[in-house]
């Protein structure tokens, strides 16, 4: 892999929608191309400058091989997509991605196999949002569990864990009223606020990235620099930690140190989670999350990833910062991280 620099251009997502909400109506792959054409409008690209588009999402229906590709499947989610696109980039494959993820849990049906047919008695429907989306693939565990496994090796309390998504919820009502969100939200009636965010969400982000010396040659302002990128693997049934080793591994490849950096996004799967990850890495409460994470927004799988990475971006536009750090953990047992730096 070259030295070529990587550059994201544009990045936008919809509204968050809760499960059964006002997204509903939308196929994922139809939120997921309404954010792809307004990340390329914003970037002053049409599609024929696109080497790749590269869109994840979890809840796809393959519950009967889902013990074989679903971690994989998770982990090839959204910013993976962000990642495959910055390694085509880095290495000279291309030039220009469209990047993101996509989700509609409103939508994951229930369904059964017939191939081999009844001969007699009841069948049962599966429920693939559960199956698909919400399921460990090497335990059989409830996501759930894993953050009840965290929270009894940190020894945090109901207490604890009520107030951290309390505040998130107080954070993310401030932003809103802010109106901290609107530059990253693709227009669209009906929002998600901080009172009514399920943890069953639809929506779709997507950022667009290029290679420094293509956006330069069009003169296309960035946003920011993707210093580094890192990838770790964890316990499955702790799968919630996997931020920790991912950021540590991604400030060592951009030998940046944990105080440096002016923003986190920590995608809150649970309260649990979000807290043994901050405690473990010793990080600043005041810089994770400054306007409320997924407990509070909404967490449709997805798309979350690239979510983080928006709110990121803008918020270190808004600000005038320069650096930040996006992490999620990933069902099956990993972490994952970007650093990124506006000049």
């Amino acid at each position: 892999m070259n030295d070529r620099g990587v550059v994201i251009v544009s990045a936008v997502r919809s509204p968050i929608g809760s499960f059964r909400g006002s997204l509903a109506s939308l196929k994922a792959s139809e939120l997921g191309s309404i954010v792809v054409k307004e990340s390329l409008t914003r970037a002053g690209l049409n599609g024929a400058d696109v080497s790749e588009v590269i869109m994840g999402q979890v809840c796809v229906s393959s519950i009967l091989i889902r013990k074989i590709v679903n971690s994989l499947k998770k982990i090839k989610k959204c910013y993976k997509s962000v990642v495959t696109g910055y390694c085509s980039i880095k290495s000279g494959e291309s030039d220009v991605i469209v990047a993101g993820g996509q989700e509609s849990m409103s939508r994951a049906p229930h369904a059964v196999c017939l191939r081999e047919g009844i001969k007699f008695g009841n069948c049962n429907l599966v429920d693939t949002l559960m199956e698909d989306g919400l399921m460990d693939a090497f335990y059989d565990i409830h996501m759930a569990i894993t953050a009840e496994n965290i929270a009894e090796k940190y020894a945090i309390s109901r207490e604890a864990q009520d107030a951290y998504a309390s505040k998130s919820q107080q954070k993310a009502e401030a932003a809103i009223v802010a109106g901290h969100f609107d530059k990253e939200i693709v227009p669209k009636n009906g929002t998600v606020t901080a009172g009514n965010a399920s943890g069953v969400n639809d929506g779709a982000a997507a950022v667009v990235l290029m290679s420094q010396e293509a956006a330069e040659r069009k003169g296309i302002p960035s946003l920011a620099n993707i210093v580094a990128v890192a990838q770790v693997g964890v316990e499955p049934q702790f799968m919630g930690l996997g931020p920790i080793g991912a950021i540590k591994l991604v400030l060592k490849k951009a030998n940046w140190t944990k105080e440096e950096v002016d923003f986190y996004e920590l995608n809150e799967a649970f309260a649990a989670q979000a807290i043994a990850c901050v405690q473990e890495l010793g990080l600043d409460p005041e810089k994770v999350n400054v306007n409320g994470g997924a407990i509070a927004l909404g967490h449709p799988v997805g798309s979350s990833g690239t979510r983080i990475l928006v709110t990121l971006l803008h918020t270190l536009e808004r600000t005038g910062k320069r650096k930040g750090v996006a992490s999620l953990c990933i069902g099956g047992g990993m972490g994952i991280a970007v650093a990124v730096e506006r000049k």
